[in-house]
């Protein structure tokens, strides 16, 4: 049997993820976000999507270069696009 994915709003999510819940909007908005889910109108997130968002920012050290990235909350250039 699976586990029912723990669910929060937006104001939760960010307070889970440490950013500023306008932060989590830019985010959503640009698509460099965690996976969301539309339900009646509400955004929710995962927990299992937000920890696997903040894992890709995951290093050992600032010249890890086997880890991806975490792009910030502003629209993306054709470049940054291609490498997601």
């Amino acid at each position: 049997m699976t586990e029912t994915p723990r669910l929060m709003r937006v104001r939760e999510a960010a307070r889970f993820l440490g950013i500023a819940v306008r932060t989590l909007e830019k985010h959503r908005t640009y698509g460099t976000g965690p996976l969301y889910r539309k339900v009646g109108g509400r955004v929710l997130y995962a927990v299992e999507d937000m920890m696997a968002w903040t894992a890709e920012g995951a290093r050992r050290s600032p010249s890890d270069k086997t880890s991806s990235r975490v792009f910030p909350a502003r629209p993306l250039t054709p470049e940054e696009r291609e490498s997601l």
